[in-house]
């Protein structure tokens, strides 16, 4: 539980987020509208390009592939609402610090995801599927603003830490290391 003393007073007493990185935190949620959308019509049976054979088989759908589709369509918007907590300036669920790490690690893995995306998708496998240039032309707009996410979340994570720096006296007195 995060308790406020006299040592931890500076830090929820910290600047607020500059309206770039506030912009930028809102732009992350707004990344992932697209992808999800595109996600939810497919389950819904919306023509996305691929075929009836192609959703049975691969997709499962109609079948648990609905639950999986519409489910990760979900955990990517509420995972790109997380940076909203970092521009915050009322509710704080963990400790500056604590989020500060979870920040930065979650920059990491958005990196490493996105160039794993890549990878995916220019792969022969994954363009065959789609049945033609149109369909393949409208998922690389719903999810090209996916990539855009892990600069936007390194530049909200570094402001956020710009903003919650303490020296090493206080990081002492908190119980850093």
């Amino acid at each position: 539980m995060y308790v406020m003393t006299t040592a931890t007073a500076s830090l929820s007493a910290s600047a607020p987020a500059p309206v770039w990185a506030r912009r930028a935190a809102h732009a992350i949620a707004l990344c992932a509208v697209p992808s999800g959308l595109w996600r939810i019509a497919m389950a819904s049976g919306v023509y996305v390009g691929y075929s009836d054979q192609v959703l049975r088989d691969v997709f499962d759908i109609p079948g648990w592939g609905i639950a999986y589709v519409v489910g990760l369509s979900v955990l990517t918007e509420l995972a790109a609402l997380f940076p909203l907590l970092l521009v915050s300036d009322r509710w704080r669920p963990l400790h500056p610090r604590v989020l500060g790490r979870l920040a930065w690690a979650a920059s990491g893995v958005l990196v490493l995801v996105a160039l794993w995306q890549l990878v995916v998708a220019f792969t022969v496998e994954s363009q065959t599927y789609m049945s033609s240039g149109t369909a393949q032309t409208v998922w690389g707009f719903a999810f090209a603003p996916l990539f855009a996410i892990p600069a936007l979340m390194i530049a909200v994570t570094w402001s956020y830490a710009k903003r919650h720096r303490t020296d090493a006296g206080t990081f002492l007195a908190l119980g850093g290391e």
